[in-house]
């Protein structure tokens, strides 16, 4: 294994895919491992450590879905759907069950290694800014640990995804100020070219959910309408 090239999983079951897929990705620079089914993928996690996950829904073992959900709850692995079915009905429940990326097939395979290389860029200038800034951020009940990618609420420990993680460090990092839809795609996303606005919807509907007593009054996560969303310090505060 080079450990200096990044570790990418395919998880797919149709040969011809998942092996273009690797040979682009390859070619690209990264060290990459293929499998054909749910169960060979979820062993492989936990003995090949990849530093991002392409996981396909439909598998002949496995509901990608469950798989992914599986694996949201244990790793904070980058994780990028594939799938046939193009409604966003899909791609909402793909991004709800923790997945950080969504494509439909047939896809563009540049496209593909466009959007695994910034989801890897993000993480690594992340990595980069934290060792040279304090390990805790603290807003309220709320303690951020930028190093170890956890946050606790109340010195319980919430699980977050890689892209739910970011999303909440980048609000919180800029208490009552507010971002748009887009700009928080560039911020945490940072391919504004691809970034849907809907899944920050999404994931702000997510850490409501995880980290507010009342997610439909929401005291840290504050919609500003028309404009877009804040982390806010005031409990006494209202969606604006």
């Amino acid at each position: 294994m080079n450990e200096g090239k990044k570790r990418i999983l395919v998880i797919e079951d149709e040969e011809a895919i998942a092996r273009v897929i690797k040979d682009y990705l390859t070619v690209n620079g990264y060290e990459v491992q293929t499998f054909g089914t749910g169960r060979e993928g979820r062993e492989a996690i936990e003995t090949y450590a990849p530093d991002f996950i392409i996981l396909d829904i439909m598998l002949p073992d496995t509901d990608g879905m469950e798989l992914c959900r599986h694996i949201r709850e244990r790793y904070a692995t980058p994780l990028l759907l594939l799938s046939a079915r193009s409604s966003d009905t899909d791609k909402v429940l793909g991004l709800g069950f923790g997945a950080d990326d969504y494509m439909t097939k047939p896809f563009s395979l540049s496209e593909l290694v466009a959007r695994v290389q910034a989801h890897l860029r993000r993480l690594d200038g992340i990595s980069r800014i934290q060792k040279e800034q304090d390990d805790s951020l603290r807003r309220g009940a709320i303690t951020i640990d930028k190093r170890a990618y956890r946050v606790t609420l109340n010195n319980r420990e919430i699980s977050l995804s890689a892209k739910e993680f970011e999303l909440l460090l980048h609000l919180a990092e800029h208490p009552e100020q507010v971002f748009s839809k887009s700009q928080l795609i560039d911020a945490v996303w940072g391919y504004g070219a691809y970034g849907d606005e809907n899944t920050i919807t999404v994931y702000i509907r997510r850490l409501r959910e995880k980290l507010e007593a009342d997610p439909s009054k929401p005291i840290y996560l504050r919609t500003v309408w028309g404009v877009g969303y804040k982390f806010s310090t005031r409990e006494d505060a209202q969606d604006e």
